[in-house]
């Protein structure tokens, strides 16, 4: 009896195999959290310590990201050719090894090269994390779960800015090092965690691989306490053409509106993130400020994961999506006509709420619009589109934000609210669908 790769993950149901999946994958998402928003808390540190101004500082980012950019694509495109395993195995690592360098860096330009790399490897990690992450999961269950990792996000946010607050209270030369050098731990435990998570049944399958792939399946049965398959039972894939495009066909349209989604999210996202931290330690807004509080919004993130989990089960991944597209730019609009420290601070909260929902439900939604040997590449792709909303937020942004911080959120404003009305025009809602 042939089954699919579904029909058996339904069989498996949730259980200790995913939690244990969630547990990994989990600690390495932090820890890339931790990497990117690393950015905007340790800029002014890397300017005092190097003797520069805090834009030419940011060059660490624009490095980071450019990193990104290019491991995103790369990396999403070796997975679907030779394994989601091998490729997570060497980028965890890459992250590891150069995240820690970083720490050590004797020279700026050393610096920014360390952070380039580190970036190659985090833009790696991320686009083929949520691809093999939904390979695992049944599909009524998928998109909450996808969420749930996209969660580990605001831990590592919470992370680093109580690093950074540890560090700047404590009146520490270079703190700088002290941040990288924590933001490498979790990704060197994630390096050795990594070995014990197995190859996607799905790759195996469509690499013809049929007889690892039952054994992979039979440890998630059993490690959820079913029964293995039968001796009678065999895996098959549902009929789906292969080869194609990501930009061709029934595809292009979706992945052409996904890529302004993600460009425009991500340049808002890390444009207020990335020059926050310093105008909070500034003490631009009265009261609300410091790296103290910088802790408080990025708590203000775990129940926008919530209602994003939530959401993308109960009235669809696309409704959630533009909702919460949407409530970002109310929030940002805001932050803008605030005129008291009382607004700001609730503005704030609430673009970090309504951020992170964002982020969620786009990790949820865009796995699931391509097949299998497409999944990580288009994955890949969006991570690129990311990447370059980043590479752009400390660089091309610079002027804006450095002249009108307002005007720079204004702007985020407008982007935003484009991306809700982009996100109208997505093809196909993929609530409850299989993998194919």
């Amino acid at each position: 009896m042939a089954l699919t790769a579904d029909s058996v993950l339904t069989r498996a149901g949730i259980g200790p195999f995913q939690k244990k999946l969630l547990g990994v994958f989990g600690l390495v998402w932090a820890a890339d959290a931790m990497q990117v928003l690393a950015v905007g808390f340790t800029a002014a540190a890397i300017a005092r310590t190097f003797d520069l101004t805090v834009p030419q500082a940011l060059q660490t980012g624009t490095g980071f990201f450019l990193g990104m950019l290019i491991g995103a694509s790369l990396f999403g495109r070796l997975a679907d050719r030779f394994g989601r395993r091998r490729v997570l195995l060497f980028t965890v690592a890459l992250d590891a090894v150069f995240g820690l360098l970083s720490a050590l860096a004797p020279s700026f330009w050393v610096l920014v090269i360390f952070r380039f790399m580190t970036g190659l490897a985090v833009g790696g990690t991320l686009p083929v994390d949520y691809a093999m992450m939904a390979e695992f999961l049944p599909p009524e269950r998928r998109g909450r779960w996808l969420v749930i990792l996209e969660g580990f996000w605001a831990v590592g946010t919470v992370a680093v800015a109580l690093a950074a607050w540890w560090a700047a209270a404590r009146g520490i030369a270079d703190p700088w090092r002290y941040i990288f050098a924590f933001t490498a731990i979790p990704a060197i435990i994630g390096l050795g965690l990594r070995f014990w998570v197995p190859e996607s049944p799905l790759y195996l399958l469509k690499t013809g691989r049929s007889a690892e792939a039952a054994t992979v399946m039979n440890r998630v049965l059993t490690g959820n306490g079913k029964a293995p398959l039968a001796p009678g039972e065999s895996l098959t894939l549902p009929a789906a053409p292969r080869g194609g495009s990501i930009f061709a066909g029934p595809l292009a349209r979706r992945t052409f509106v996904m890529l302004a989604l993600w460009f425009l999210v991500s340049l808002s996202y890390y444009g207020v993130f990335t020059w926050m931290p310093g105008k909070l330690a500034a003490g631009d807004f009265g009261f609300v400020k410091g790296y103290g509080f910088l802790v408080v919004v990025a708590l203000a993130q775990i129940p926008g994961y919530a209602l994003a989990a939530f959401g993308v089960e109960a009235w669809g991944r696309k409704p959630t999506l533009t909702a919460f597209l949407m409530l970002s730019a109310l929030g940002c609009l805001l932050f803008t006509v605030a005129n008291s420290a009382i607004m700001v601070g609730g503005a704030l909260l609430l673009m970090s709420f309504a951020l992170l929902g964002c982020w969620g439900a786009l990790y949820a939604y865009t796995p699931e619009l391509y097949p299998t040997h497409l999944r990580a590449t288009g994955m890949g792709t969006a991570g690129s589109m990311a990447r370059l909303g980043g590479l752009l937020a400390p660089s091309a942004l610079a002027g804006i934000a450095a002249q009108s911080f307002g005007t720079a959120v204004a702007l985020f404003a407008a982007l935003l609210a484009l991306a809700g009305l982009l996100s109208l025009f997505i093809d196909t809602e993929t609530r409850h669908t299989a993998l194919d």
